[in-house]
């Protein structure tokens, strides 16, 4: 039997591919399972989106390898959705590098900035996925709690008594998966001068920002804060796109082309087609956001209705996909999430998986028709 590399000794199969594979058998075997644990949008993107890339299938250059850069349209088509939803400045030509998802900027900016032994800060909780790609390149993960008193933000006077002297990258996305927490230009500010002070890589994940939030945010609203950062965006939530495999990192010239030449080593382009479609998706304007957002507020106020059923507590003004809500003192998430699973048939997300500051909260999906979360209240009744 041949051996795998030890690194995959340090990571386990994803929380939702191990979960999941439980749900479809017991789908199966003829269970009514709901499914409220997942956020991948059930909403179509917008119909030209759509003919973008049906008419694409018959241009000429549309079936060949395509720039690892991507079209320039694609980049500039970045840089305008930046300048007119952030007011922020990008250079389509150096500072903007398409992915093919921005899970995938999380795997190449690892490969790029971090050597063995190195150290990277780590929202507790937060997205499973920085870990995981921290320990594959063999740095170590050091976590930095999250708190609901702190409004899920860094604790900066915690983070300075902390020995940061291995810290090489940082971790930060808001508004923040799994709470729902939102940004401020204060909290950047501060995470920008804290990289600064001890040159730290601040890397923020921005994908939530048009979901159901009126005050969308980028790190790089902060004066000089391509210095030390970069921020990771898609189109997944934001135009329903999840599928297509579109994202984007921003950031100066010199960090995009190190990353450049990982992702050069890694894919052959994104596809021509799916670059048409994106460059269609990012010239929509605030009616597609508005259209969308009325569609999750509806979900959420009944995602609210359930939760309190279930005894929870919540953030009313939360933004993003999902309803972070705490459970009654003494109850714990997984426990708590198997036995709605045996005796509900409702499968949710149990906040242990995003850290162990997530211990005693569960996640709503608001990626749900309505008539299913109707289903689940009746199940309370």
């Amino acid at each position: 039997m041949i051996q795998t590399a030890k690194r995959l000794e340090t990571v386990q199969e994803y929380y939702f591919s191990r979960k999941l594979k439980e749900v479809r058998q017991l789908m199966l075997e003829g269970k009514p399972i709901i499914n409220m644990g997942i956020g991948s949008p059930d909403l179509a993107p917008h119909s030209s989106v759509i003919k973008a890339i049906q008419k694409a299938m018959f241009d000429e250059k549309a079936h060949e390898y395509q720039s690892y850069q991507g079209l320039p349209q694609l980049r500039q088509g970045f840089a305008d959705f930046y300048a007119t939803n952030f007011n922020v400045e990008l250079n389509s030509d150096n500072e903007i590098l398409p992915l093919m998802g921005s899970k995938e900027g999380i795997m190449h900016i690892s490969l790029v900035f971090l050597n063995e032994g190195d150290e990277v800060l780590i929202p507790n909780p937060g997205y499973p996925t920085y870990a995981s790609v921290t320990e594959l390149v063999q740095a170590k993960a050091v976590y930095y709690d999250l708190k609901e008193k702190n409004n899920w933000q860094p604790d900066f006077e915690a983070l300075e008594k902390t020995d940061l002297s291995k810290v090489k990258l940082m971790w930060v996305g808001y508004p923040h998966m799994p709470t729902g927490a939102n940004a401020t230009l204060e909290l950047y500010q501060k995470l920008i001068d804290f990289g600064k002070k001890h040159n730290i890589l601040i890397v923020n994940d921005n994908p939530y920002s048009f979901v159901l939030n009126d005050n969308p945010l980028s790190i790089f609203q902060i004066k000089g804060s391509k210095d030390i950062a970069l921020e990771l965006n898609s189109l997944s939530k934001t135009f329903n796109m999840a599928g297509w495999r579109v994202g984007m990192v921003l950031g100066n010239a010199i960090l995009i082309d190190a990353i450049l030449k990982v992702k050069s080593n890694m894919d052959s382009g994104m596809f021509y087609g799916i670059q048409k479609g994106a460059i269609v998706a990012l010239k929509l304007g605030q009616d597609w956001f508005e259209t969308q957002n009325k569609i999750y507020a509806k979900r959420k106020k009944l995602i609210f209705e359930l939760a309190t059923k279930m005894n929870c507590t919540f953030d009313k003004n939360a933004v993003g996909m999902f309803v972070w809500a705490k459970l009654p003192i003494g109850i714990q998430s997984e426990e708590f999430i198997d036995n709605l699973l045996c005796e509900k048939h409702i499968f949710l997300t149990p906040g242990t998986i995003f850290g162990s500051n997530g211990e005693g909260y569960i996640r709503f999906s608001l990626c749900i028709k309505e008539e299913n979360i109707l289903e689940a209240i009746k199940r309370f009744q």
